[in-house]
């Protein structure tokens, strides 16, 4: 048996994900990881078995490697929970109020007063200030305690005191712009418009929220892939044509202004890094096998800080919602025959339906709520969302820069957003749209994502595909816009 290079750093990238999980619970000797480079290379040009055991093992071995230097890092955290310390730390995010009426922000680069590091980030909420702003450097007093989610630590009810302003040209530039549109537009019009472009929903009221949440679209108000495509979308179409060199490097030179201004989240940064491999590889006129793309990214999130693979729940659901879309959607989508297969709305109802089929079971095992008007919901609404971005982009820098003539400016964002979020409170309102505590258990969501991958293995089965890993040499074919790869980065939303 002869694997192709594809296969084996799939093999590769998918283990060492495995090894990042496992790193809590199994310690490895530094030995295997030179045990297992030298097996992947001595076998790599044979390409068989023994290459792809050496793949597996390197890929464990680094992933267990790297887990384990932020084991340690964890264990910092751990020593000092439930004790009231005083530390010093940088404010990673501009702070917003709470349901407690405190402010509340994560901050990083953590140092304690006999100046060790705390490699990793904390939530905090408490008051002290009149403001705090990302960048700003903080002495902070409270009990330490642990948390979920993404951060390692969080301090409730903590008191801080501001002891270094640093000004960002990036975050005055994003302030300026929020306050912009937010002048430009009514509420709740204004603060549903700035998370369609930047992800921000601290300033959303809480009932727009709990609609959007009910309704399945919580999605289009967190900075994601769909966001970023839309941009590189434009730049594609507007230089393809002229330079591919041209496209490429204005493309890069997007993606990088849209992560400065939106800030470094991780969801954006999952989506910053297939869109700029699916670049590379379509310059250079090179097919991308989606499990490969997908499991690529997860290798890098997952290298760069394993505490996405151990905590945190949107990691998760990134990746299952790229596997729907990407794996998932283009074999449901190449069933559909006749006109329907170039309707963008048909398109877009495949690619929503099966994002929530790959979705679900962790939903359901992890937060144990669903709504049935996920779907439709998607298709009368998403479909705006590009048509609203560039408005509320309109009205913002109208907000900037022509504030009295920025009401007349803002009308066509007003319009668009509004009919979006009257049509979510619309639905909202349908009776027992909206479930909670549908919990399922570990085997249960185990079960069920053997029936999706046995639904996929079906499908690509009867389009004859070429591999064992769920590609199609057929995937990039311009003919069927659902069945592109490329369609599918532009109408991807990552939740």
């Amino acid at each position: 048996m002869r694997f192709r290079r594809t296969t084996l750093l799939t093999v590769f990238c998918g283990s060492l994900v495995v090894g990042v999980g496992m790193a809590p619970s199994y310690a490895l000797p530094g030995a295997v990881l030179y045990v297992g480079l030298l097996v992947a290379v001595v076998a790599a040009r044979r390409r068989g078995l023994a290459a792809a055991a050496g793949c597996m093992a390197f890929g464990l071995s680094i992933g267990l490697l790297r887990g384990a230097v932020f084991v340690r890092h964890q264990a910092e955290f751990a020593a000092l929970y439930g004790q009231q310390i005083t530390l010093t730390a940088r404010a990673l995010t501009d702070a917003t109020y709470n349901t407690n009426k405190q402010f509340t922000f994560d901050a990083g680069d953590v140092t304690l007063p006999d100046e060790r590091t705390l490699h990793g980030v904390i939530s905090v909420s408490g008051s002290g200030e009149n403001g705090v702003f990302e960048g700003d450097i903080l002495e902070i007093t409270g009990k330490l305690q642990p948390t979920l989610g993404a951060a390692q630590a969080r301090m409730s009810y903590a008191n801080f005191s501001l002891m270094e302003h640093q000004v960002s040209i990036i975050s005055t530039v994003r302030r300026s712009f929020a306050a912009g549109l937010q002048n430009a537009l009514p509420e709740p019009a204004g603060s549903f418009g700035l998370g369609l472009l930047t992800g921000q929903r601290s300033t959303l009221p809480d009932s727009t929220k709990l609609t959007l949440q009910m309704v399945g679209l919580t999605h289009v108000i967190a900075v994601s892939g769909y966001n970023m495509t839309i941009m590189l979308r434009a730049s594609k179409r507007s230089f393809g044509r002229i330079s591919k060199r041209l496209s490429l490097a204005l493309s890069f030179t997007l993606m990088i202004l849209f992560l400065m201004i939106t800030g470094l989240s991780a969801s954006i940064v999952r989506a910053a890094i297939v869109s700029g491999i699916s670049l590379l590889a379509t310059y250079y006129g090179r097919e991308i096998k989606p499990l490969l793309l997908i499991l690529a990214a997860a290798a890098l999130t997952a290298y760069a800080k394993p505490y996405f693979v151990w905590s945190d729940a949107g990691w998760y659901l990134s990746f299952l919602a790229f596997g729907g879309v990407l794996i998932v959607s283009p074999l449901v989508a190449a069933r559909v025959r006749g006109r329907w297969r170039e309707s963008t709305l048909v398109a877009i109802g495949i690619e929503s339906i099966s994002a929530e089929i790959a979705t679900l079971p962790y939903v359901l095992h992890t937060f144990g709520q669903m709504t049935a008007v996920g779907l439709l919901a998607n298709v009368v609404v998403v479909a705006f969302i590009p048509f609203a971005m560039m408005a509320c982009m309109v009205a913002g820098l109208a907000g900037i820069f022509m504030p009295v003539l920025c009401g007349w400016l803002a009308w066509p964002a007003t319009l668009l957003l509004t009919y979006m979020l009257d049509t979510s409170t619309l639905l909202s309102r349908i009776p027992h749209v909206f479930h909670q505590n549908l919990y399922l258990t570990t085997a249960g969501m185990y079960c069920a994502y053997a029936a999706v991958i046995a639904l996929a293995v079906a499908l690509s089965f009867k389009h004859r595909l070429q591999s064992g890993i769920l590609t199609d040499k057929n995937y990039l074919q311009p003919t069927a816009q659902s069945t592109s790869l490329a369609a599918s980065l532009e109408r991807m939303r990552i939740t």
